[in-house]
Order: C-alpha cells, then structure tokens, then sequence
C-alpha cells in the first residue's frame, strides 16, 4: 500500500465538522440529486454542462465509489443512512426475504423498486427493513421541511417509515406511483399547491421510454423527458416555494430516472456490443438528467435560495454494456423462447446450479412451479431443491451480479455450489458468508462491508460476473459485463465489480464546500450519507457499525486524512483461481475499486506472486 496524501490525525475529523457546523449562522439547505446510473468519465461541458459546472466550479470528486453489489437501491440505501449494505440488508435490487411477500405476487424473492412491496418488507421486519435512521426522517424530526421526487424505490428509502401517518406529518414523497393506489398520499397542501400550479396530481408514465424490446425489436429510442419534466416542475415550482415561504431550512432529495433507464432500454445496439450504452439514446438520457438539475439551480436563483443551499450530486452506480455470451455455461447449447441462438437466457445461474447439483429447479415468481426444461424462470430467481418450500438454494437474479442464498446454511452445500460456479467462465469473483467458512477461490463477505448487522437475510454467496472494455480507450466508459436479466446483448446494465460500474459521478457545491476542489480522496456513497447528516447537524441513533465518513477534506478548512491503497486475495481454487480485491483506505474505511478474477474485472489490477492472501 502506499500514500495518497500527506497525514493528518485522523482524530481530528469529527473536530473539523464540528467547526464548519459551528461557523454557520443560518441552518444550510440540502438538495441531493442522484442521476442515477452516471458514468463519472462521461461528463464533460458537451455532454453535461450542468454537471461539469457544479463539478469545476464546486468538488471534483476524482475518485469515487458505488458499494457493491452496484444496484439503485442498496446504493440508494447508503445514501440514505450513511451505513454500508451489511447493515442497511438492501443487498441488491432483488432480495431473499424468506417470507412470501404478498405485495410482491406471493414471491420470496421480490423486486422491491416498489412502493407497495417496501412497506410489506417494512412491516415484516418490524417497521424499517433497514434497520437504521434516514437522513430524511432525522430531518423532518428535527424540523425540516423534507422532500423526495423521482424514481419509484430509492426515492421512498429515504423516508420510507412511519407511512401510516397522517399526510402532512410524512416527508412529501412523489414518484411513478404517486396518484396510484400504491403511492405515498399527498397532503391538502400539496393537492391545493399542485393544481395550482396547473400540475396533475397523477404522475405521468415513462412512455416509449418505458419500452425494454426484445430479442427482436429494439428498446426505446426516446429519453425519459415528459416523466421527469413532471418531477422537476414538480420540485422547482411547488415544493421549493412551498419551502421557502415556510421560512425553514429544507432537504430535497430527487432521484433521476435517467440516463439510468435510457441506458438500460436503449434501442440503439440490440444484439450487438456496440455502441451499446454509448449511443445516442443513452447520450440523451444523459442530457435530459443535466438539464432537470439545471432547472432546479435556476430556481434557487429565482427564490433568491442559492447562497443558502449545498447541493450533492452522486450517482448511485456507473454503467456497462450487457454481453449473453459465454461458452461454458449448460444454457448456450439449449433454445429458449425470445432468446437468441447461443446467447444466455435470464435465469442462467440457476438452470446451471440446479443441473450440476442435480436438484429440481422452481421458479419462486410462478407460485413455485417446476421449471420445465427448455424454459426459465419468470423473472430469472430461481428456488433449487426438492421442496420449493423448503429450498437448499435459493437464486435472486439482479443483473451483473446475483445473490445465492443457503437457507440451511450447509457448509458442504456452499462448496459444492462455489465449485459450481468456478467451472463457469461468466463467473469473476466470488464472495462468501463469513459463518460458512474460508472456501479457496472465494474472500469473505466482510472484506466488502456486507456481514453486519442487517436484519434481512444476508446472501451466502455473491456471484460477480466478467466484465471486459470494448469500443473506446476508456474503460469505464465502455465497460462490458455478463448480466443475468431479461434485458439484452447491446443494452445497459450495472451490478458488476468492475470499475465501469463502481466509478460514479459525483460532485458537489454550495456554502459549505470548497470552490474548484479537486478531491484525490476516495468517497463512496456512504460517505454521502454520513456528510449530509454532518451538514445537517443530525444525530442518528445507529444500530450497526459500517458506516461511512464525513467528507471532511471538501469543507472550508476541512482536515485531509491519509489514504492508502492496498490488494487482498483468497487461497488459489482446485483450479487455479483467486478472488482478488482492489480496494483504498482511509482510516479503517475500506474503498472498493474492482474486483474478481484478474482478467476477467474492468480495472482489476493484479500481480498474482505479490498477493497478500485474505487471512494472512
């Protein structure tokens, strides 16, 4: 490992927030906009002037993370609690619950970007899934006004409990579902302020951009504009006024569909590897985000709130191709509906679990029946054993990466399933649960801050999938994953550990930031969470100790800690391979650049006879 920066006690930290706090006479705003899915390295002054403005003008955040596993809402999750995935369980975007959840068609494995399904989690888990305070929540407790709009799922996280109140009492929360049965109800206020406004109090669908195609008809070729137009009208015509004629300090928190869904649908490059992500459907998803946050700073200027208002932008997760290639994997030699000849179907992983372990395979979103041979499971999950009921592995499919789930926990079960998935050439990285044991090939869940104190299930093993570039001399920027998800060749996906989908953007500025600071430090999302908190003066009651740190180096008179790099692998496998880890540390904060495989990672960087084994 060596030295990033000079060193300066890291005791200090806490110290130096507390005296920017101290320096502040009248309370901040807080605006935290997340477009979601934003490669750092593809905004410039041409493809994002807004973006690189706050960036230039404000920080630079040079060297930043998504948590892995890479999805919207575990990252969505640590922007909201500052704590990392092993505490908050949102491990990916589909879970195991171990319950059937009804809100969700009776699944164990629900896809919980849904508004209905988050509250049937909630109420399971005793009334807040992820188990720790929201910024959102400490906010409005602490008298803020507080707001989330944009994308269902994240949006909610952010305050997603205590929806029982009375409308009013709530964060105002507006998203897809708002206007629907499952949508969070708006107040007398809101209502009143929103046709007002000449506003619907219904949002608006995604339209063509909604349109995912097929094996044979290309996705979408429009960006997400009339949704998120609505969004953002929504924020800087009603809620910000609405917030300034309160007169109190406020956090809004919008969440920007785009250029994440016009990536993933992208008409662009079906069936072909590019331009894939970069062609022009995803380059207009990336416009439409940069204007939305362009209109939310004009309207602080109108409302005279600029002076007064940090704003925050971090990307949950960068982004990458998709490939359906490989020639190990049983399913290639198989024809599956709406499946291309040799490509992978959704649900690989488990057709290919459940035949070398011989087991039957259930399909968990199909109310549990048999999947048939030459068929796959619905949405990909898959429930492997005799008893669908009582299953020995259970399969959440999510896209550049899956979590595998041993009920019995069966020691012998996780060997058989890692030696499984190590004969297959999709696979880069395996990560398994510290109760079950050292297994070769594989590095333990802690080293990735996912064993914590969760209370939803946590995965027995996370699967990573290959990722390579292709098509430009920027990895990051044309990063190419194996994905299992109905999606296709050519389009977008994220998940993975390779550095195309852990580097996103982030920048921030506003009163309690630097100007036109260039931050070498590694940050992740996390740490967003803990700062906006910091920047807030809020004092969150923690349940769990993986929590993220304050972006103390950002701030006027800020002290910079050290940081190193450092590279950690398992024992060799029967066959040779080794999960590696790229990671930085500040302190005890571990940040993970890529791992997997070397070879078989996007920025994974690896001299096999200088490893330090896990362990050692």
């Amino acid at each position: 490992m060596h030295r990033i920066t000079a060193l300066v006690s890291a005791c200090l930290l806490t110290a130096s927030a507390s005296s920017t706090l101290a320096q502040n006479s009248q309370p901040r705003n807080l605006i935290l906009f997340i477009p979601d899915g934003l490669r750092a390295m593809v905004v410039t002054p041409e493809t994002a002037p807004a973006m690189a403005e706050v960036r230039d003008e404000g920080i630079n955040f040079k060297n930043s993370h998504s948590l892995f596993p890479t999805f919207t809402m575990a990252n969505g999750s640590a922007m909201a609690t500052g704590h990392y995935l092993g505490d908050t369980g949102t491990f990916s975007n589909t879970i195991y619950t171990a319950y059937p959840v009804a809100t969700a068609g009776g699944t164990v494995t629900p896809f919980i970007e849904n508004d209905a399904v988050l509250g049937d989690v909630d109420e399971h888990f005793k009334g807040n899934y992820i188990n720790e305070e929201t910024i959102l929540k400490l906010a409005r407790d602490k008298g803020y006004s507080t707001a989330a709009i944009g994308k269902v799922g994240p949006t909610l996280v952010f305050d997603h409990t205590d929806r029982a109140d009375k409308p009013g009492l709530h964060s105002v929360v507006i998203d897809d579902s708002t206007g629907g049965k499952n949508g969070v109800p708006l107040s007398q206020e809101m209502q009143e302020a929103l046709t007002k406004a000449s506003l619907p109090l219904a949002t608006p669908s995604r339209g063509d951009n909604g349109k995912a195609g097929d094996s044979k008809t290309p996705g979408t070729t429009a960006a997400n504009v009339a949704q998120q137009a609505y969004f953002t009208d929504v924020a800087t015509k009603v809620v910000l006024p609405m917030f300034k004629a309160r007169g109190k300090p406020f956090v809004l928190v919008v969440w920007s569909r785009d250029p994440d869904g016009s990536q993933h649908n992208n008409g662009d490059s079906l069936n072909t590897i590019t331009p894939g992500i970069n062609g022009p459907t995803s380059m207009a998803g990336i416009r439409n985000a940069d204007n939305n946050l362009a209109q939310l700073r004009k309207a602080l200027d109108d409302l005279g709130l600029a002076a007064t208002t940090n704003i925050v932008v971090s990307a949950d997760h960068g982004f990458s191709t998709i490939s359906k290639e490989s020639k190990t994997s049983s399913t290639v030699k198989v024809n599956y509906p709406d499946t291309p000849e040799g490509f992978l179907p959704m649900g690989f992983v488990a057709i290919d679990l459940a035949k070398a372990l011989n087991l039957p395979l259930f399909d968990p979103n199909d109310k549990n029946a048999k999947v048939a041979d030459g068929a796959y499971p619905k949405a990909g999950n898959g429930l492997i054993g005799k008893n669908p009921a009582k299953p020995d592995v259970v399969v959440a499919t999510n896209g550049g990466s899956d979590l595998i789930y041993l009920p019995n926990k069966d020691r012998k079960l996780a060997v058989n399933v890692v030696k499984a998935l190590l004969e297959q050439d999709y696979t880069s990285g395996l990560f398994v649960d510290d109760d079950l044991g050292r297994i070769p090939g594989t590095l333990p869940l802690s080293a990735l801050g996912l064993k914590g104190a969760a209370v939803t299930p946590h995965p027995s093993i996370v699967l990573n999938f290959r990722s390579y570039a292709k098509g430009c001399d920027e990895p990051t920027v044309c990063s190419v994953e194996v994905a299992d998800t109905v999606l296709r060749q050519g389009q977008g996906m994220h998940g993975s550990f390779g550095r195309g989908d852990t580097r996103n953007f982030m920048a921030a500025i506003g009163p309690d930031f630097k100007s036109g600071y260039a931050n070498e430090l590694p940050v992740s999302n996390a740490d967003v969470g803990v700062t906006a908190a910091k920047l807030m003066g809020l004092s969150p009651t923690v349940k769990g100790n993986l929590l993220g740190r304050a972006m103390t180096e950002t701030m006027p008179n800020g002290v910079t800690p050290q940081a190193f790099r450092g590279t950690i692998a398992s024992q060799p496998s029967a066959n040779g391979l080794r999960t590696v880890l790229n990671f930085q540390r500040v302190g005890t904060q571990r940040y993970f650049d890529a791992a997997g495989f070397p070879g078989r990672t996007v920025g994974l960087n690896a001299e096999p006879a200088k490893l330090k084994t896990a362990g050692q």
